[in-house]
This record gives structure tokens, C-alpha cells and sequence, in this order.
């Protein structure tokens, strides 16, 4: 299975626009959001993550503070190619939950560690069923 395979599933409408990230991740119920200048690069990714430091750093007061000012410049990105055993691998290694997918020079969608779950246990559950099945001779 490969990242596209997960974003076929999810849908790739991203909130590029970071005005009201406290807004915008509570009304999507969503932990993150690619920062983007024109719409298409990935000038960064602001998380949950990134406010709680800001928070415990400078306190209430960045709330008013640019978005820019608190999310992460580097970014790890993957591709509609990349397997979800590397993504899975990258996001251990890394300690990130989310990662933009780039398409053709832009963004394409953002898939966070539980998209990347679901379809992994989908994918284990598609197997055991057809394992399951060659098993009772029902295939």
C-alpha cells in the first residue's frame, strides 16, 4: 500500500490559510496544518504540538503571535509513492504525527500517523481474510 492509496481514501482538502489555527484545528478536529505561502509549497506545518511549546515558552500571550512564529520550518514530506512502511518508519524515527504530500512540485494532502494506522490494520485485516478464506477453502 502507498501514501496515494491513503489519501485516495481521506480526501486531500488542506487548510492552507493559518490566520485562526486555534479555530481552524478545533473545527476540523484535526492536529495540524500545512503552512503555506501560495497554497501550494510547504513553507511549514503548525501542530497541537507546536502551540503547547509556545505556550509553555512564552505563555498566553502568543496566541496573539503569527502563526509563523511557532510552527516548524522543516518539514518531513512524502510522496503519493511512498510506501506506508517508510512513512510509518520516518514518523517513528522522527517523532512526527503528520507529513504533507507532495505531488508535481505541490501539495497534494497531509496524512497524519492515524491515517497511516487505519490502513495499516485494514490492510492486515484484508489479508487475514483472504488467508482465512484459503484456509477454510471458501477462495
Amino acid at each position: 500500500m502507498r501514501i496515494s492509496d491513503v489519501l485516495r481514501v481521506k480526501g486531500t482538502q488542506i487548510d492552507t490559510r493559518v490566520r485562526r489555527l486555534l479555530a481552524v484545528l478545533a473545527e476540523h478536529r484535526i492536529g495540524a496544518v500545512v503552512v503555506s505561502g501560495n497554497g501550494t509549497s510547504v513553507d511549514g506545518i503548525a501542530s497541537e504540538r507546536d502551540i503547547v511549546r509556545a505556550l509553555a515558552e512564552r505563555g498566553a500571550a502568543v496566541l496573539s503571535e503569527p502563526v509563523t512564529a511557532i510552527y516548524t520550518a522543516q518539514v518531513r514530506t512524502v510522496t503519493p509513492q511512498t510506501s506506508l512502511e517508510e512513512v510509518m518508519r520516518m514518523m517513528t524515527v522522527h517523532r512526527v504525527r503528520h507529513a504533507p504530500v507532495v505531488a508535481d512540485g505541490g501539495l497534494a494532502g497531509i496524512v497524519s500517523i492515524g491515517d497511516v494506522v487505519k490502513s495499516r490494520i485494514d490492510e492486515l485485516e484484508t489479508e487475514r481474510a483472504a488467508l482465512t478464506g484459503y484456509i477454510t477453502g471458501t477462495r
